[in-house]
């Protein structure tokens, strides 16, 4: 339950320090993201019961080294009532992968019993070390994940959607939207330390912003890759002066790097994993 701590090699570790340990074991701010399209799943796996935990696992295995953190996408999986393999997933990677945080990407936002348990879903049934809420709804409905004080909160706060400015560039007290998100959430809501924020790499300026405001607290950012993010300006924006601070999210570009009907899909992940690391720490120090 809440109080639970999370336990890797005989010490106490939480989300924040998994992290920490992360970027320095694998030299690394890249998060590879789990979407798994069935669609687009290699042809020698297509119809096979098992198939996106095959794919998963093996793009797994070829980028382990090069990861700050896994996340996988739940509506890839719930769209396809495909939850079991889920968890399959989320156990091979405890199991396999304990020092590298698994990030569950499920977007949250309900009133504080229905969150509690969207809560315990992300925590308990997938062991996940860090979920993404959104802000919405208040304190109230962010407040049940919190509960379990090793985990991390990652707040939606300026998303790398089109749509986003919608309401997150909305000007409020002559401030964007966003920004208060970002000064709640670092000011407020971070009681436990456990805190971080959703970014897009497709605003790097926001991302300078957000930076001043926050400090060191981590940055999920998605939007490079197939999204067509900047690696140089987002990099440059949302670095800490420490060279970390960023788990920089491609998806689409790593896991589908080869055609389908290449049964090689994990050395063709593994090259693109690595030469998008490699693009980030160019700029890291720079």
């Amino acid at each position: 339950m809440g109080l639970h701590l999370q336990r890797y090699k005989g010490l106490e570790v939480n989300f924040i320090n998994k992290l920490s340990a992360a970027w320095a074991r694998n030299d690394s701010l890249l998060c590879v993201g789990l979407d798994p399209d069935l669609a687009r799943l290699p042809a020698h796996l297509q119809g096979q019961p098992d198939a996106i935990v095959q794919f998963c696992k093996a793009i797994i295995d070829a980028t382990a080294d090069l990861a700050c953190a896994f996340k996988p996408q739940i509506a890839y999986f719930a769209a396809l009532g495909a939850e079991d393999q889920l968890e399959q997933i989320c156990a091979y990677l405890r199991a396999t992968y304990p020092h590298i945080p698994l990030v569950l990407d499920a977007k949250r936002g309900d009133i504080g019993a229905t969150a509690h348990q969207y809560a315990r879903e992300a925590f308990e049934r997938y062991g996940a070390d860090a979920v993404t809420v959104s802000p919405y709804m208040g304190f109230d409905s962010v407040e049940p994940y919190m509960e379990w004080p090793d985990r991390g909160v990652i707040v939606l706060c300026r998303t790398s959607n089109a749509g986003g400015s919608d309401l997150q560039f909305l000007d409020v007290a002559g401030r964007p939207l966003y920004q208060h998100v970002a000064q709640l959430v670092a000011d407020k809501w971070n009681r436990n330390g456990q805190c971080a924020l959703v970014v897009g790499a497709t605003f790097p300026d926001e991302i300078a912003q957000v930076r001043k405001l926050v400090g060191d607290m981590p940055l999920l950012i998605p939007g490079v890759g197939a999204q067509g993010g900047d690696v140089e300006a987002t990099v440059k924006a949302g670095r800490t002066a420490a060279g970390a601070g960023m788990m920089i999210n491609s998806s689409r570009a790593i896991l589908y790097a080869t055609p389908q009907e290449g049964e090689d899909f994990a050395q063709a992940a593994r090259r693109v994993a690595r030469e998008t690391r490699d693009a980030i720490n160019a700029y890291r120090h720079a």
